[in-house]
């Protein structure tokens, strides 16, 4: 029973662990990996338009 109880105790106490790393960025600057479309911007924009048409028609 003493063993239970010391398990479950430890087991609860690890719960409230909390990572407290930092990250730090610079404001304007993307770090992450360039993004690839397989369409144009100008294509993109387009495609939204029909969808928002083909579902904002009532209104």
């Amino acid at each position: 029973m003493r063993l239970i109880i010391l398990m479950l105790g430890a087991f609860l106490l690890s719960a409230c662990y909390e990572d407290t790393d930092v990250t730090m960025h610079k404001a304007g600057v993307y770090k992450g990996k360039e993004d690839s479309h397989a369409l144009s911007a100008e294509e993109r924009a387009e495609v939204l338009k029909q969808r928002f048409n083909s579902v904002q028609t009532d209104r």
